[in-house]
């Protein structure tokens, strides 16, 4: 597993980063989260310096947080998950709950059944891969810190994932809810939602709602409210924290 340790000292705070992207993407959050613990990020398995191949169960990425908890003696952790993390982050609470203080979770949805991921493989079938550089990478991907999910091969830059992977583990969303998940944290939840995410409506609300958490709407923000409206995210979170 792909560890960072960003710094700070006293409570454990980790960082689970979302599908395709990889632990060094939280690295601006970081900057200021370090004042109110040591913060940890991971990177998911079959992401970045992670080179474990599946299973893709979302169970199989919340055992793998949960052992990162364990094993860098973070717990009980304040988890932060953005989108896919975001989901592990429910589970981890859910599953584990002596591991887990309170969770921030960032433009992800319980249930997005009848979702397929054909809807967006054409998107991915049309990049011209290998890119040429860096900048041919920020060109034809618009999300924020797209670079760093890259590596250098000797013929040009590739994803650090592979495509494949990510459609299998994107999948499991289409055919099954978590609202179990939901139902069943206990702990102090924060529930930031992105304006223009493109996620279903409702829902990161009613999260909040089920479990007398907080739910922040933030409608100027695309789907990485911290790089988008870091700002909005920051202010958020410390108030959280404190």
């Amino acid at each position: 597993m792909g560890t960072i340790e960003f710094g700070g000292s006293g409570r454990g705070i980790l960082l689970l980063h979302g599908l395709m992207s990889r632990a060094t993407t939280w690295w601006t959050v970081a900057r200021w989260l370090t004042r109110y613990g040591r913060v940890v990020a991971v990177d998911a398995r079959g992401h970045g310096r992670d080179a474990r191949g599946g299973p893709w169960r979302t169970e199989d990425f919340v055992a793998d947080a949960a052992e990162a908890v364990v094993g860098l003696g973070l717990g009980p952790a304040v988890v932060i998950g953005h989108s896919m993390g975001g989901l592990h982050a429910l589970g981890l609470a859910a599953t584990h709950p002596d591991l887990v203080s309170s969770i921030v979770v960032e433009d992800v949805v319980p249930d997005n059944t009848g979702k397929s991921v054909d809807d967006w493989k054409w998107y991915f079938d049309a990049w011209p891969v290998p890119f040429r550089s860096l900048a041919h990478v920020r060109s034809v991907i618009d999300v924020p810190r797209v670079e760093e999910f890259f590596e250098e091969r000797d013929d040009g830059y590739h994803l650090l994932a592979r495509i494949e992977d990510l459609y299998e583990i994107a999948a499991e969303w289409g055919v099954r809810d978590y609202w179990h998940y939901v139902d069943a944290v206990r702990c102090p939840l924060l529930a930031i939602e992105a304006g223009r995410g493109g996620m279903r409506p409702g829902q990161m609300a009613e999260m909040a709602r089920r479990t007398g958490g907080r739910h922040l709407l933030v409608p100027e923000s695309g789907h990485v409210v911290h790089d988008e409206a870091p700002e909005v995210f920051r202010g958020a979170v410390e108030a959280f924290l404190s």
